[in-house]
């Protein structure tokens, strides 16, 4: 008997969610310095994290022979502190990612409808697909979620809605007083998922807290992979009523948030200089790319994020020919075949990038000629 004959259906129907190219392998793949690989997939940090949680994350591996505090209850504690609620309102997760699925374990079953903008985190999709729910994608005009349309697309089935600002991969985000206005408007049988992953780039983020606290079904999301450079530990947390984050407790695993992570992340939270800088230094490198976007030429989606959307014509073959040179950028299909995505990286990375994208157009332009 094959294997697959004792596995769920929907299980062999599942779409698998493809990261970005790692370093070495396309080192290997093009007979390439591993040190001259840039890499621009994935959203990372490219100053890493603050010192202080370095420092922290090596003294925590001492005691690596113990298993972590269970419930991240210091962790949850500063985190509390930080966003001005309590510890019970938090969940830690495997990456805000694995918060994303326990909302799947505990809000979903077949036949739901999970709702989500046309250009979305892929993520959101997979999960709702996992539980047998089905993703219904409103479009994104000017690549921003219609929040309008997303009201109107709200049906007795909805049972999740998510919502990114910024907005991955499309890099926009929705004004804070917009999003306030349709958390407010949304009826009782919906959960409101805010994924703040991007929030720390942003100068105005809203403030769902009131909402929050009225006992509506909301939650936000954030994560210590993106600004706070801790993308290797996966660490993100979720933050709703006390009442949503037990029944969130109830479905996530024994020590999901390990030791190592949680000392780094508690050590990045007391670190506000470090992340002053690498707001600072990501606003710098996204001039940098949009003034070298026009300098080529080029339509690009403005973004509030640390990643930027260019438009290059066929982008999985300007995505094949950047990684030939060494610079991993990330490329899509559907609505989307015709950009490519960079993350912003430090000022010696963006040149690189941008030196490499106008070599490779030229490329392109006389193949095609």
């Amino acid at each position: 008997m094959n294997i697959s004959d004792l596995a769920n259906s929907h299980i062999l129907e599942q779409p698998v969610y493809l990261p970005g190219k790692p370093i070495q392998q396309v080192a290997a793949e093009y007979g390439l310095n591993p040190r001259e690989v840039c890499k621009l997939a994935s959203n990372e940090n490219p100053l890493g994290p603050s010192p202080k949680a370095l420092a922290a994350a090596e003294r925590a591996l001492r005691d690596i022979r113990l298993y972590p505090e269970g419930g991240g209850l210091e962790l949850r504690e500063k985190i509390a502190q930080v966003r001005n609620i309590r510890a019970e309102q938090i969940v830690l997760g495997n990456g805000s990612n694995e918060i994303i699925e326990l909302l799947g374990h505990v809000f979903l079953q077949p036949g739901d409808e999970v709702l989500t903008g046309q250009f979305s985190f892929v993520v959101y999709k997979l999960v709702a697909h996992l539980f047998g729910a089905t993703a219904v994608e409103v479009p994104m005009p000017e690549f921003r979620h219609d929040l309008e349309g997303m009201k109107e697309a709200i049906s007795d089935k909805t049972r999740l809605v998510f919502l990114a600002s910024p907005n991955n991969p499309t890099g926009t985000a929705n004004e804070a007083d917009e999003i306030v206005r349709f958390a407010e408007g949304l009826p009782e049988h919906v959960v409101f998922c805010l994924d703040e992953a991007y929030a720390e780039y942003l100068e105005v983020t809203p403030n769902l807290l009131p909402l929050i606290e009225a006992g509506r079904n909301i939650i936000c999301l954030r994560t210590f992979s993106k600004i706070h450079g801790l993308a290797g530990l996966r660490l993100g947390y979720g933050y709703s009523g006390e009442a949503m984050a037990a029944l969130l407790h109830r479905a996530r695993q024994p020590f999901n948030a390990n030791s190592i992570a949680q000392a780094a992340a508690l050590a990045a939270l007391g670190d506000e200089e470090w992340t002053t800088q690498c707001r600072q230094a990501n606003k710098a490198g996204l001039s940098q790319l949009e003034a070298g976007f026009s300098a080529l030429g080029l339509e690009y989606v403005p973004s509030q994020a640390n990643f930027i959307l260019v438009k290059v014509g066929d982008g999985e073959a300007i995505f094949a020919e950047l990684q030939k040179h060494g610079v991993i950028v990330r490329s899509f299909g559907g609505g989307l075949s015709e950009y490519i995505r960079l993350t912003v990286g430090t000022r010696e990375q963006n040149k690189k990038a941008l030196d490499t994208l106008g070599g490779s157009l030229a490329n392109a332009s006389m193949k095609n000629g």
